[in-house]
């Protein structure tokens, strides 16, 4: 009896220790953000000597901790840490690290003299002939002495530096961006049934600001990550998946995802219009679906990809698809969506239910059944008898 309350607290130790980690990191991020550098110091300093650095949340604390030592100045300190991450598990935090810790090894530059301004100090002011007299009167003559005529003429707009800014923004915007590709999937695993995936990946290679704030918003809304064993994400891809809704939840769930997407990126794009009729005829459902998004107020980028992905789904249900048409990619249907305007999708389709057709097949077998043994029976075999 007195060594069960002593081990319920080594059980439950491990759970508790990364619950209150990955609190001390969203705390963390939060001070980093408002570059409260010493609340991360005071979070995470303890928390790095319990967790050690080949897991994830230990790379991550120790990650932030070496960023906010670098923002206090503490650079031998900052690279002892990022050090620490070599032997780290995930390959994306020990590159992070690895590049943070060549910045902080790079060589500073000296400032050449002539870029700065040396003042005199007083008493060198005191021995210059006439001392501080002679430099009242000097500063006395020059405020006397009238200022000099204003300019004259017509003034020229600098057009030069005006379209060198136009080239620059441009140049930004189409390299940063576009350069994102976003899909939404939908699957049918049982008539009545829907479960939605969203990926959102980087073509850069790196997890983006508001990547991580979209991934915080979707787990609100009941979508867990998909575990890298059954997706080849890249670096710099978030994969979300729901569990498997009724139709109605699954909805829903779409429609927030996608207001969601369009709050973080501060698009004024209209809801989503989606009607979803469905009627099950015992062996099988006939589902009709009919999606309506407006992307009038998304410009199209270069880089910038929106796909719409319907798994299992035949080509000949889809009754009207524009402006881009459906592609086919092995059991799925791709569906690109054009910014600048209104897209629209139709579905028709029929779907086979396993228990209606079960319950049919022996509803028929049944009958045949009983009449394969009244036959036996007129045929004078008798009823059948268990052995003696």
């Amino acid at each position: 009896m007195a060594d069960g309350p002593s081990q319920a607290p080594a059980t439950h130790q491990p759970t508790d220790q990364a619950q209150d980690l990955d609190l001390a990191l969203e705390a963390a991020r939060q001070a980093l953000d408002r570059g409260d550098y010493g609340q991360v110091v005071r979070l995470l300093e303890p928390r790095c000597e319990r967790e050690p650095g080949r897991t994830r949340l230990g790379g991550e604390a120790r990650l932030l901790l070496a960023t906010a030592l670098l923002g206090l100045g503490k650079v031998e300190q900052a690279g002892a840490v990022c050090r620490q991450l070599r032997n780290c598990a995930d390959a994306e935090l020990k590159r992070q690290a690895r590049d943070m810790e060549e910045v902080l090894q790079a060589p500073g530059l000296e400032r050449p003299r002539e870029w700065s301004v040396t003042l005199p100090s007083l008493g060198a002011i005191e021995t210059m002939p006439g001392g501080s007299r002679g430099l009242a009167s000097r500063r006395r003559k020059r405020t006397m002495e009238s200022p000099p005529p204003p300019p004259v003429g017509s003034t020229r707009a600098p057009l030069g530096f005006a379209i060198a800014v136009i080239v620059l923004l441009a140049l930004l915007t189409t390299l940063l961006g576009g350069c994102i590709r976003i899909s939404t999937e939908v699957a049918f695993p049982a008539p009545g049934r829907m479960q939605i995936s969203e990926r959102f990946s980087s073509r850069s290679g790196l997890m983006l600001p508001w990547q991580r704030q979209l991934e915080q918003t979707l787990r609100g809304l009941a979508l867990s990550p998909i575990p890298a064993t059954e997706t080849a994400a890249t670096a710099g891809t978030v994969a979300m998946r729901s569990g498997v809704l009724p139709a109605r939840e699954a909805i829903s769930v779409l429609e927030s995802s996608l207001k969601a997407a369009s709050a973080l990126a501060d698009l004024p794009l209209p809801a989503p219009t989606i009607h979803w009729h469905e009627q099950n005829w015992l062996v099988g459902v006939q589902q009709h679906l009919a999606l309506e998004l407006d992307l009038g107020a998304l410009q199209a980028l270069p880089g910038l990809e929106l796909n719409l992905v319907l798994q299992e789904t035949r080509p000949r249900a889809v009754r009207q698809a524009w402006p881009q048409a459906i592609s086919q990619d092995g059991h799925s249907l791709v569906w690109p969506l054009q910014p600048g305007k209104s897209n629209r999708l139709e579905l028709r389709c029929w779907r086979w239910s396993r228990l209606g057709l079960g319950t049919v097949g022996v509803a028929l077998l049944l009958p045949l059944a009983l009449l394969l043994q009244r036959q036996r029976w007129r045929a004078g075999f008798g009823w059948p008898e268990l052995p003696a």
